[in-house]
This record gives C-alpha cells, sequence and structure tokens, in this order.
C-alpha cells in the first residue's frame, strides 16, 4: 500500500483536514515547476500528488489547493458557463462538506454570502445532518453538495433536503462517484468490512456505487438535470494541463 493510501484509509478525515493546512505550503514548495497547473489558484507544478482510497490515481491532488479532478471541473464550469463570479447580485451560497480549495475564495467572494454545513467536519460553519438541514424552504440561490450523497444511507431524503432549500431558479452541483457503464446503482448494507467496502464502492465509508440512473433519481426528486460532459467541451491541452478526468459528467440541477 502506497503511502498516501495507507494515511487515506487510517487516519481520520477531520484530523486530515487539520493537518493539511500546515503540510500544503511544504508540498506546494516541493513540487513546484511547469507541466502541471490548478486553475484554481493558477500555481504549476512538476507533478500532482496521487489519490484515492483504492486504486491510486497519479496527478489526482494539487499540491496548493488540495483539488481534486472534480474540483478543478467545477471550477472552470462556474467560471466559463455561470455568472457565479461575476454577478452584481447577491447570491445565498450553501455548500455541503465545504471543500478546503474552495473555501477561502468563496467566502472571500464579495457577490456570495456563503455558508457551509457538514456533521464532522471542522472547517463548516454549521453542524448539521443533510438528511434534516436547519434551514428554510427556498433560502438558497445556488447549492453544492460534491461527493457526500454516496456517504449517505438514505440519499432520497437528503437529495429532498437539497431540492428543499434551494431556491426557484437556483442550482446546484451534486457530483457522486459514478460508474457510467454501470446502468443502475448498486448498494448493499450487508458488506460491512471496510477492505471489502472499499474494493466494492471505491472507498470503506462509500455505501453504493451509483450508476447511470443517478440523474433521474434526481429529477423524480424534481430537479431539472442537466448532463454535462463538459470535458469534451474544454481544450484537450487544457483537459492534460490541469489534470481534469475525462468523460466526468457534472450534473448540474436546477428548481
Amino acid at each position: 500500500m502506497s503511502f498516501f493510501k495507507y494515511i487515506l484509509n487510517t487516519i481520520p478525515r477531520p484530523f486530515l483536514i487539520k493537518v493539511s493546512y500546515w503540510v500544503r505550503p511544504i508540498l506546494a514548495m516541493y513540487l513546484k515547476g511547469d507541466k502541471f497547473t490548478d486553475p484554481i489558484d493558477g500555481k504549476s507544478f512538476r507533478k500532482f500528488l496521487p489519490y484515492g482510497y483504492g486504486t491510486q490515481r497519479k496527478n489526482a491532488l494539487s499540491p496548493s489547493t488540495l483539488s481534486l479532478e472534480r474540483h478543478r471541473l467545477m471550477w472552470l464550469f462556474l467560471k466559463e458557463e455561470t455568472d457565479f463570479f461575476s454577478t452584481k447580485k447577491k447570491l445565498k451560497v450553501l455548500h455541503i462538506a465545504p471543500e478546503q480549495c474552495f473555501l477561502k475564495i468563496f467566502k472571500h467572494q464579495k457577490n456570495l454570502a456563503y455558508i457551509t454545513s457538514d456533521l464532522e467536519s471542522p472547517i463548516a460553519d454549521v453542524k448539521a445532518d443533510i438528511c434534516n438541514l436547519p434551514f428554510k424552504e427556498n433560502e438558497f440561490d445556488v447549492v453544492f453538495c460534491n461527493h457526500v450523497l454516496e456517504h449517505i444511507p438514505e440519499d432520497t431524503k437528503a437529495m429532498k433536503e437539497l431540492y428543499r432549500v434551494l431556491k426557484k431558479g437556483g442550482f446546484g452541483i451534486f457530483q457522486i462517484p459514478q460508474d457510467i457503464h454501470r446502468e443502475t446503482t448498486f448498494e448493499d448494507n450487508t458488506i460491512i468490512d471496510k477492505k471489502q467496502r472499499t474494493e466494492i464502492f471505491g472507498q470503506y465509508d462509500h455505501v453504493r456505487i451509483y450508476g447511470r440512473d443517478y440523474f433521474n433519481k434526481l429529477r423524480a426528486i424534481g430537479f431539472r438535470v442537466d448532463e454535462i460532459a463538459y470535458t469534451k467541451k474544454i481544450d484537450q491541452k487544457k483537459v492534460e494541463r490541469y489534470c481534469l478526468m475525462k468523460g466526468e459528467i457534472l450534473p448540474v440541477c436546477y428548481k
């Protein structure tokens, strides 16, 4: 087992988040170069770090922002395809399980009223269960919830909560690890061994692996869902330079 894989599978995530603030500047300095670029902060490196609880993906984790492929893809979509950063309208944003790569930027974005929520994360503003959010109906213009639903046993209930707190006319991005070759979602709560869960679901604390039916699950809640294969729209040289995952689909959901 590689060093990074061992860390991910043995050290609790809240502790890793705290430690990463100290380690990140050292990694960024050590790996400085010009082969790959993180579009979130514009910094370049000779390589990115590997990442994965099961199979490790090479050049996945940015040393400077700690962004993964999915974060960089979402960033590019927000910047190039929406007015998220440029609108003069004050947007009220809810971010479930906030990612470090976005936290500081979004908090300092003048056009955003940015609220984060999670049960365990030490960097979240509001400690809350995604299945019972302490927010009003139609409260947020934008909701982000990335790589969370695969951890939630009652994911339909969580999806209903995301729909409830999103304003009419608002949008959300709800990324999940997805096997696009699988037609239907697979889950089996009798599998409790951590090693076996990692082998089957990709991570020891995942409860399912989503198939292509994920989008229809969201539609059944009431969302209008755009399945955006955004890497196909981006210049392929940039896809390589930004270390994006080819073929990843962004689920952009509207109410």
